[in-house]
């Protein structure tokens, strides 16, 4: 499989995508008024202490107080888990006795703040580099939970003690992409660790409260380090002046993929390769066609995303078992590669459409994990349920591309639908008769929208003449153009 990453920058926002095959995976979409907060440390101060939520509120300066739960924060005589490099304690202190009001403490942000709650923060600092992420306050190496291989994972930890030497202060984690990793290399990223936090170290030292520390690299130099592996064929860059910088940092980090690094001044826009804005476009809709002729509804609410699995126009060559199965198959697929582009986490509930033989059932859950496998982000899945209903969690660590580019519709308040003319016609009626009850006009005037006129001086217009003929006044009729569906007034005169 391989990949390409184009990397689009203005000076209002950057945008990455990630293309496997010629075909969108993930976009990522950085704008310069509201960067991401993930990596960032902050000397934040405790302003409430929640003792009944075993978590406290950090003031750091941000839009929002941010939230750190007492299982975040590092404790005297905790050990590390060898799988993912989180620490847990035997005993876990209260975080009354953990953390005081006013105290300044050093954290990090791990989740961004989303919809209307503030960022998650840790106090176990996590600093990280191509291969590894050094952890300072802790004396443990954890290999990535990826990397199954039990051999494997005690090689890479023998190699990493080996490239560390006689440094005894901190620990780390080797990261999945890390797994060919030589010697040379890892004693290459422990040199840029130890500087970066040698830096932040001072700079902590000369920060006040409620300030940033320590800011992580922007969108595109995060994907070189992150994400330029050996399946990227290229990156192309269409900003000379990020080019040049990341050019500079694979000299200093990943001298390999610098050759693959280019600039891109072509006329045409270079997301417009690979048909990338009209997949960016289509990924902001409900309905996603599938190429049998069925297609997928998803619908994203607060708590949850749903996808429902339809035939539409798919009717198959042999039986109707047959047409189920494939294209749930397809389905499958389709859904995997929706829930990286559109960037869909927290818990999904799939409505796969119902299949009778166990066997359909067992290739199509195979599918879909085999498919989700490819997601860089974490993600699990339960068994089918009798009912074709399979669960899936994706870790949300950002906001879906849903939220990034599109607001709350000022005409349904978010709903998703419109009253239609006619119940806006029959809200009418009812308020002319109530202010007919309350006040004592000699007419009315309705300003309307045009769909709404037109349904008054048409289908309604025998209720009108009756509505007349009850309050004894006239009615008049005035079209608003500027007015939505929903949007109406009644003027006494």
């Amino acid at each position: 499989m391989s990949e390409e990453i184009l990397i689009n920058v203005t000076p209002q926002e950057t945008r990455v995508a990630v293309v496997e095959n010629g075909v969108l995976q993930e976009v990522h979409i950085e704008r310069t008024s509201s960067r991401g907060l993930v990596g960032n440390l902050y000397k934040g101060t405790v302003v409430r202490i929640l003792p009944g939520m075993q978590a406290a509120f950090v003031d750091a300066s941000l839009e929002r107080t941010a939230f750190l739960h007492a299982s975040d924060i590092i404790q005297e005589g905790q050990s590390e888990d060898n799988g993912n490099g989180h620490e847990s304690g035997e005993e876990t202190k209260s975080i009354d006795q953990l953390l005081r009001e006013g105290q300044d403490i050093i954290v990090q942000v791990v989740k961004d703040p989303i919809s209307t709650k503030g960022a998650r923060l840790t106090t176990q600092i996590a600093i990280p580099a191509r291969n590894l992420v050094y952890l300072p306050y802790s004396n443990n190496i954890g290999v990535s939970q990826r990397i199954e291989d039990a051999q494997e994972r005690e090689q890479l930890r023998t190699t990493v003690r080996r490239a560390m030497g006689d440094q005894i202060e901190g620990g780390y984690i080797v990261r999945t992409m890390a797994e060919t990793v030589s010697l040379d290399e890892f004693k290459s990223d422990i040199l840029f660790l130890n500087r970066t936090w040698a830096k932040i170290r001072e700079q902590i030292k000369n920060s006040p409260a409620k300030s940033l520390v320590h800011e992580d690299l922007s969108l595109a130099m995060r994907f070189m380090r992150d994400l330029v592996g050996g399946r990227v064929e290229k990156v192309r860059i269409d900003s000379r002046e990020t080019f040049q910088k990341a050019q500079k940092f694979a000299e200093e980090l990943i001298p390999e993929v610098k050759d693959r690094i280019e600039y891109y001044p072509g006329e045409r826009p270079i997301f417009d390769l690979h048909s990338v804005e009209d997949e960016i476009q289509k990924a902001l809709e409900k309905k996603v066609m599938l190429k049998s002729g069925g297609f997928l509804i998803i619908d994203q609410t607060e708590a949850m995303t749903t996808v429902d699995v339809n035939t539409g126009g798919f009717v198959g060559r042999r039986n109707l078992e047959e047409t189920l199965y494939k294209t749930n198959l397809e389905a499958a697929q389709t859904i995997a590669r929706q829930l990286r582009l559109r960037n869909i986490g927290g818990i999904i509930i799939i409505d796969f459409i119902d299949m009778q033989e166990v066997e359909h059932q067992r290739q199509v859950m195979r599918a879909l994990e085999k498919a989700l496998a490819h997601d860089h982000v974490k993600t699990s899945v339960t068994t089918m349920s009798p009912l074709g209903l399979v669960e899936v969690t994706r870790k949300r660590s950002r906001e879906s591309l849903e939220r990034v580019l599109c607001g709350t519709c000022p005409i349904c308040s978010g709903r998703g639908v419109l009253k239609s003319p006619q119940t806006v016609c029959y809200e009418i009626f009812r308020d002319i008769l109530r202010e007919s009850r309350q006040f004592d006009a000699k007419e009315y005037q309705v300003v309307a929208s045009q769909w709404v006129v037109d349904l008054l001086l048409d289908e309604e217009s025998e209720s009108l003449v009756k509505l007349q003929e009850f309050i004894g006044r006239p009615i008049h009729l005035q079209v608003e153009s500027q007015y939505h569906q929903e949007e109406f007034d009644i003027v006494l005169m």
